[in-house]
């Protein structure tokens, strides 16, 4: 037999069973069989380097490392996938494709969530020349030169007559096992353990060396594919076949469904079974089984209609409470704050600190330094201690005690009568770290919105005492910005611009910033269309206030005082000097009965005018000022709370208890293309 024709027998012989092995999990030959067959293919290519082709099996890790990533355009976007996390959301899912597709039987494929990185494939003629991360979903780095180091990718397609071309898409994913050797090695290194195997899998594929990267034993499931020409299928279940055909690595655990129901019964299964598996999952992914299904449902910028992640409740994680650190806010209160070592991996980020809120949450929960603790995170996004483990207790932990003077300013310290709150009693205006949250409330871009004052800038203008009230920041000079670290001419510019811009931003913006008792941005918006003038708020009886809609006897009593104590007054005052504009136009609006008569101003939708509309989530198109601006724009009352007075509930993104809450008192849910027909916007 030539050496040619012996090279292609031994790479048939090598496909095939590392096919078996790592694919099907079913070897038939030992490990040492397989490496003789791959010794004999590596001298024969030696010897007969002009027979080396880009899909041997021994060019897999027998490449050079590359110099730098390159950026590559994906000719399919890469869309994330929007979160559902209960049965209810789910079925509200549901319920939306059927309006979409009326008189349609839809069926739904329900995979395992993989916690990897996510990657494009592309194959042309069969032949892989490209392995892409997905990136911001429309670019990636091209990371072929690790890709080829995966045992589940197949450097040529397993068929006869490929197509032109094949993207397939999936998860690069590590074993649990694989990430407790890699720790174990590294600190015997003296370097830091990785926190997850999604970050060892991210990092490993940012290596400019495959050698490296094939030593972190990655692995790959292929779920999706991506552009494709000679080749077609109708369905998602046909497409993973095609896929395993093809010689692709395809999770096992895939469920064809007949309705949502027999959805939400398969992912409620794999709660706790998926602690069993080798690698990790955060969920369910649920799909759209016909494609052309798919097609008509379309995408919305972000996501695609016809898939939803459902993500398991929030992870519990045991570790210690090292220490607790005091924190001061703008108003005096002093939050403490719980640290925690070693630091816990939760909802795919490692958390190394939580609040704890107030003393009755410590006193409540019998938290004291040095207790092991069960940390969750909050809708998988705040992170809080669920609970003490007493049994743990070694009788060295100790109780906390506030301080009985501040940490920052050193002034005493006092709980306030009928509040679980402790409170700094400086004077207003002479503890700096009051100062500089002030600040920080009253620049934010829901505020008064001044561009280039961040935290960083915000505690150097506070510790040089260039800042001691929000009226300085308006007599701040380019000598007095020059002074200050890592400050240039331009950028000192840009800062006085950025202020001098924020004088004309209105009253509406200048009371969310100026941290009134109980009033957030909602409502500082009520008390600038109700009064129009700050003269005019600042003389309304207590009584006056209580009547707003929304303010009730406490609500009207805090903004009374507000306005009444000698550091606001000197405030306004201070601004009325320095020019800051301070009063609001009325925003005038259809009454909702004749709205229709003016479709101009509502968009050509329907009336908004009087109804409480709140808002959750992430949305795709608006920061949640911007709709809530436009609400109020239309006559509506945005709400930062659901309530049987609530008439809509606007939902994004990781929508959470705001929508079971909706939904279990019938409030009408809308997603953000039903809000934007709601109000006529196209």
């Amino acid at each position: 037999m030539n050496a040619q024709k012996r090279i292609e027998e031994l790479r048939q012989l090598i496909n095939y069973h590392n096919h078996k092995y790592y694919v099907e999990a079913k070897p038939e030959i030992s490990d040492r069989q397989f490496d003789q067959l791959l010794d004999e293919l590596e001298a024969l290519e030696a010897k007969h380097p002009e027979l080396i082709t880009p899909d041997s099996p021994t060019q897999r890790v027998g490449g050079s490392p590359i110099s730098e990533f390159v950026t590559i355009r994906h000719r399919v976007p890469m869309l994330s996938i929007d979160n559902t996390y209960n049965a209810g959301e789910l079925r509200e899912w549901d319920r939306s494709l059927r309006k979409l597709l009326p008189k349609q039987t839809i069926h739904y494929v329900v995979e395992l969530k993989i916690d990897g990185v996510a990657m494009n494939l592309t194959y042309e003629n069969g032949l892989l020349t490209l392995g892409a991360t997905r990136g911001n979903g429309e670019e990636g780095d091209d990371v072929t030169h690790n890709i080829r180091t995966i045992p589940e990718v197949p450097l040529r397609l397993n068929t006869k007559y490929p197509p032109k071309l094949f993207e397939a898409r999936g998860e690069v994913y590590m074993n649990r096992a694989d990430l407790v050797e890699v720790n174990r090695k590294r600190i015997q290194q003296g370097l830091e353990p990785y926190a997850n195997p999604r970050n060892l899998a991210a990092g490993s594929l940012k290596l400019l060396d495959p050698k490296q990267s094939a030593e972190r034993k990655l692995h790959f499931f292929a779920y999706a594919s991506g552009a494709m020409e000679g080749v077609s299928v109708k369905t998602h279940t046909e497409l993973l076949e095609l896929l395993k055909s093809y010689g692709f690595a395809v999770n096992s655990h895939v469920t064809r469904c007949e309705n949502i129901e027999e959805v939400i019964e398969v992912c409620q299964s794999w709660s706790e079974k998926r602690r069993d598996l080798p690698y990790e999952t955060d969920g369910m992914v649920i799909k759209v089984d016909d494609l052309e299904q798919r097609n008509q449902l379309g995408t919305t910028s972000k996501f695609p209609r016809w898939a939803r992640a459902y993500k398991f409740e929030a992870e519990q994680a045991l570790t210690r409470l090292a220490r607790i650190e005091v924190q001061v806010g703008r108003t005096g209160k002093l939050t403490p704050v719980a640290h925690f070592e070693p630091p816990v991996l939760l909802a795919g980020t490692t958390v190394s600190k939580a609040s704890l809120h107030n003393a009755d949450e410590i006193a409540r929960k019998d938290i004291r330094v040095g207790d092991m603790v069960v940390v969750e995170k909050a809708g998988e996004i705040i992170p809080q201690v669920v609970r003490v483990e007493k049994s743990a207790r070694t009788g060295a932990e100790t109780v906390f005690e506030f301080p009985k003077h501040c940490p920052v300013c050193g002034s005493p310290t006092k709980q306030e009568k009928d509040s679980p709150f402790v409170m700094c009693t400086a004077p207003r205006g002479t503890c700096g770290a009051q100062i500089k949250r002030k600040i920080l409330q009253f620049v934010r871009r829901d505020a008064m919105d001044i561009e280039g004052v961040g935290k960083s800038l915000v505690e150097q203008l506070v510790d040089n005492d260039l800042v001691k009230t929000i009226p300085d920041l308006y007599r701040l000079d380019e000598a007095q910005l020059l002074t200050l670290e890592r400050m240039g001419k331009k950028s000192a510019q840009n800062i006085l611009e950025g202020i001098a811009a924020s004088k004309n931003r209105g009253l509406s913006k200048l009371l969310a910033g100026i941290s009134i008792p109980n009033v957030a941005d909602n409502m500082a918006d009520i008390l600038a269309q109700e009064f129009l003038t700050i003269d005019a708020l600042m003389n309304a009886s207590e009584e006056r206030l209580s009547r707003i809609n929304g303010f009730g006897p406490e609500r009207a009593k805090g903004v009374y005082e507000f306005f009444r104590s000698e550091s606001t007054i000197d405030m306004i005052e201070d601004f009325k000097e320095l020019g800051l504009k301070l009063d609001e136009t009325k925003r005038e609006f259809p009454a909702a009965s004749n709205a229709k008569q003016n479709p101009q101003a509502q968009g050509g939708g329907q009336s908004i005018v009087g109804k409480t509309i709140v808002v959750t989530g992430t949305l795709s198109r608006y920061e949640r000022s911007e709709i809530e601006d436009l609400i109020r724009q239309l006559g509506g009352k945005p709400s930062g709370s659901v309530s049987k007075k609530t008439d809509y509930l606007v939902v994004g993104e990781n929508a959470g208890s705001k929508l079971e809450k909706a939904q279990s008192l019938g409030v009408k849910i809308l997603t953000e293309d039903e809000f934007d027909q709601l109000i006529g916007k196209n």
